[in-house]
C-alpha cells in the first residue's frame, strides 16, 4: 500500500483534567496560549475537549515543540501520524513511522490500541494482537516484541475522526494555565534563583511581574542589564510574551543603611526595606503577593530565623518557589531554561556587594528595629517608590542600558526618549 504520510501534533492535558467544573476556563486559558504562542507560523488548530491537534508545515516542526515546551498548563504532547480505520493503512503507516524513527534495529517494543470510538469492531486488545504481528512481518528494522518492559510503544489510537499513530510523548511545562493563579511580583536579582523562582511561579499559573532594586553608582549598571535579560528569558513564558519589569532606585537607602546600621545587620535590614517597598508597590497595582528566589541555609540572610525577621514588616503572603531546592537542582533548572550564562555574568547587585564579614545568621527583630530607627526611612521609601522606572519586556526588547548613561536612571530616562524620538 502506497500512502502519503500526514503529521500533526497532539497536545494533552494534565492536571487541569482535575479542575471539575472550571475545566473549561483552565482549557480556554491554554488555548489562548497556544494560539497567540504560534501566530506567527503556518498551523491550524482543531480544539477537542481533552486535547489540541495542530495542523503545520514539516519545515516548522522543531520550532513548534522548542515553543510548546514553554507554554504552562501543558502536560504532553506527541507528533502524531494519520491513518483511517482501515487495519491495513493503520499498519502500513505503522511500519513507515518505525521505518523513520528508529534510530536502531533489534529494540524491544510493543503495540497498544486505546480505542476511544466504540463503534470500531475490534476491541484495544484485540487490536493490538491483530496488527502487531502484520507490523512485525514487514518492518525492515529487526523488532522484539515486549509486552512488560518495551524500549518503545507504538500507540495507536483509534477515535471518531481517524486513528492516531506515535511512538514517544514529548514532556511540556505542566501546571496550570499562565494567569489563573493571580500575579505575584518577583523580587528579582541578577543571580540564578530568582529567574528559576518565577519560571517555577509561571509553570503554577502565576502572573508574575517582576520588581528590581539598583544602586548605580554603588552597583554597576551591568547588574541591572542581567536582569533585563533575564526578563527577555522569562518573557517566553508569558501568555502574550511580554512581562513588565519595575526598577526601584535603590541607591539612597543603600547608603543610608550602610552608613548608620551594624554591620552584621546591614542585609537583614536591607532586605526589610526591600520587602516594604515591594509590598507598597505590589498593593499599589493590586498583585496578591511578593515572591523570592530563597532557598533555605544557602546564604546567611535564608536561615529560617532571618526569613521571620525579614518578613515581618509586610502582610502579604510571601511565596518561595524554590525554597526546599539545593543549589544544583536550581542550576539545572536555570540551563534548561537559558538563564543560567546569563546569572553567572560577575556583575553584583545590592545583595551582593558590601557584603558583612560576618552577617548575623540568627537575627532578632528588636535589633534590626533599633538599627533602623538610627535614619529617617520612610520618606526614602516613599521616595523611590515615586520613582520606579517601568520596562514591557519581550524577547525581541532592544534595551542596553550600558550604552545610554552612567546611572540606571539617566540610561532609562535617554533609553525611553529615543525610543519615543524614532516613534
Amino acid at each position: 500500500m502506497v500512502i502519503t504520510l500526514k503529521r500533526k501534533i497532539l497536545i494533552r492535558f494534565g492536571d487541569l483534567m482535575l479542575k471539575g467544573k472550571n475545566i473549561n476556563f483552565f482549557i480556554k486559558r491554554v488555548r489562548v496560549h497556544v494560539q497567540n504562542k504560534l501566530s506567527d507560523l503556518e498551523v491550524s488548530f482543531k480544539f477537542e475537549h481533552d486535547r489540541i491537534y495542530i495542523d503545520y508545515i514539516l519545515e516548522d516542526e522543531k520550532e513548534l515543540v522548542s515553543r510548546l515546551k514553554q507554554i504552562p498548563g501543558i502536560f504532553s504532547f506527541s507528533i502524531v501520524y494519520l491513518a483511517s480505520h482501515d487495519i491495513d493503512e493503520i499498519v502500513a503507516v505503522s511500519i513507515d513511522l518505525l521505518k523513520q524513527e528508529i534510530d536502531r534495529p533489534y529494540k524491544t517494543f510493543k503495540v497498544e490500541t486505546k480505542r476511544a470510538d466504540k463503534s470500531f469492531p475490534l476491541t484495544s486488545l484485540e487490536m493490538s494482537r491483530k496488527i502487531a504481528p502484520m507490523i512485525l512481518s514487514k518492518v525492515d528494522k529487526k523488532l522484539v516484541v515486549d509486552v512488560r518492559h518495551p524500549e518503545e510503544i507504538l500507540n495507536v489510537e483509534i477515535r471518531k475522526d481517524h486513528t492516531y499513530i506515535y511512538l514517544s510523548s514529548i514532556k511540556g511545562m505542566g501546571g496550570f494555565p499562565y494567569g489563573t493563579g493571580g500575579k505575584g511580583l518577583m523580587m528579582m536579582s541578577g543571580g540564578i534563583d530568582s529567574p528559576v523562582a518565577s519560571y517555577l511561579a509561571m509553570k503554577q499559573g502565576i502572573e508574575v511581574e517582576l520588581i528590581h532594586f539598583e544602586s548605580t553608582p554603588l552597583t554597576p549598571l551591568e547588574s541591572t542589564q542581567k536582569v533585563i535579560d533575564l526578563a527577555k528569558v522569562l518573557s517566553n513564558y508569558t501568555q502574550d510574551g511580554h512581562i513588565k519589569l519595575h526598577i526601584i532606585p535603590f541607591g539612597e537607602m543603600h547608603q543610608e543603611i550602610l552608613k548608620n546600621v551594624f554591620d552584621p545587620y546591614i542585609i537583614t535590614v536591607m532586605r526589610r526595606m526591600m520587602y516594604r517597598m515591594a509590598e507598597r508597590f505590589a498593593q499599589k497595582s493590586k498583585i496578591l503577593a511578593l515572591l523570592n528566589g530563597e532557598s533555605v541555609g544557602q546564604v546567611a540572610s535564608q536561615t529560617l530565623y532571618s526569613m521571620g525577621v525579614v518578613e515581618a514588616v509586610t502582610k502579604l503572603p510571601i511565596l518561595r518557589p524554590v525554597i526546599t531546592y539545593d543549589k544544583q537542582e536550581i542550576i539545572d533548572i536555570s540551563k534548561m531554561i537559558d538563564t543560567y550564562k546569563i546569572s553567572i555574568k560577575p556583575f553584583n547587585d545590592c545583595c551582593s556587594i558590601y557584603v558583612p564579614r560576618n552577617p548575623v545568621t540568627k537575627p532578632w527583630e528588636i535589633y534590626a528595629k533599633k538599627y533602623e530607627q538610627t535614619f529617617d526611612y520612610e520618606p526614602l521609601i516613599e521616595k523611590a517608590i515615586s520613582e520606579v522606572m517601568s520596562l514591557d519586556i519581550s524577547s525581541q526588547t532592544d534595551t542596553d542600558l550600558t550604552l545610554h548613561g552612567f546611572s540606571v536612571k539617566e540610561a532609562y530616562q535617554n533609553y525611553i526618549k529615543t525610543k519615543g524620538d524614532s516613534n
